[in-house]
């Protein structure tokens, strides 16, 4: 027998029923679904200090339990002592199983971990179903080991639905037990 995430189960018997009934679908395919989680994080000390890089790669691919890989610059500014072509963040796309497993240590343990922690801002959604929000420092993960941390760097979480409006995204989201800030 195989092993499934915890939240693939929860969705399949709890959420897409009650969205059904929510929303009022005439079929199980009409149920908006995670697609997939996007993490990115911006080194921009990353032109004085290539080991930086290095570091955030290491990190992300500790926090995603998948491979993180470096983006390059695009063009050069001489303003930031930047050339073409220079790694300058990490990213990091999850799928299926391990975008679950993330999701669920996101909202069970790393973020209850966030200092004066009440609740995401539910300003994030961009229009067509998909939630953005940042995290200010990355030890609230408890894969980062704080003693080997030099810098203290935020990263953005995209979180991409397939949902049609940001209320069926909303909706699936908080049937997941994402802790939205009560307005």
């Amino acid at each position: 027998m195989s092993y499934t995430p915890r939240l693939t189960d929860t969705y399949k018997t709890e959420i897409v029923p009650e969205l059904m009934k929510k929303f009022e679908y005439a079929s199980i395919m009409q149920a908006p679904k995670i697609e997939k989680i996007c993490l990115n994080q911006r080194l921009g000390k990353a032109t004085s200090d290539k080991k930086i890089v290095d570091m955030g790669i290491q990190e992300m691919t500790s926090i995603s339990g998948q491979k993180a890989i470096a983006c390059l610059s695009k063009k050069d500014v001489s303003n930031f002592k930047l050339r073409k072509g220079m790694p300058i963040a990490a990213k990091v796309t999850l799928r299926r199983e391990r975008m679950y497993e993330f999701l669920d240590r996101l909202i069970a343990v790393s973020l209850p971990r966030t200092r004066d922690f009440r609740g995401v801002k539910g300003s994030g959604f961009d229009g067509r179903g998909n939630f953005t929000f940042g995290v200010k420092e990355q030890i609230i993960f408890p894969e980062i080991d704080i003693d080997k941390i030099k810098d203290i760097n935020g990263m953005d979480i995209t979180i991409v639905t397939s949902a049609k409006t940001d209320e069926e995204a909303k909706a699936l989201l908080t049937a997941f037990g994402f802790p939205f800030t009560k307005k």
